[in-house]
């Protein structure tokens, strides 16, 4: 489960976009469903991902954020010594929103079609 404790405590603070980007870039890369994301390649690099917070606002007991999501993709071939396939990576991006309880900082995080 994620738990993002210090956004929650920053939340209504002018540190609040830093606090968020600085947790967020602490996360695993599986807790994201950036695998889902994916648009131009096959697989997630391992390579540092990087957010972009696009909205934040109160609903419900929750605190909703609206984040972008920069990270990098590989498309995977077979591996044979005859593969044509290039091992570039590819820039992606996704848009996530971070649903956190405003009580107990638990986030759950949806992958947005935008």
């Amino acid at each position: 489960m994620i738990r993002l404790p210090k956004s929650l405590n920053a939340w209504g603070t002018p540190e609040f976009k830093d606090v968020f980007r600085q947790e967020i870039a602490q996360l695993d890369a599986a807790e994201l469903p950036l695998q889902q994301g994916l648009t131009r390649s096959s697989h997630v690099t391992e390579r540092p991902f990087q957010a972009m917070l696009l909205s934040a606002s109160e609903d419900a007991g929750l605190l909703r954020v609206k984040a972008g999501i920069f990270y990098t993709g590989i498309i995977a071939g077979c591996s044979c010594a005859d593969d044509p396939t290039p091992i570039d990576e590819l820039n992606e991006y996704c848009v996530v929103r971070f649903d956190i309880d405003m009580k107990t900082a638990a986030s759950t995080v949806t992958l947005l079609a935008e």
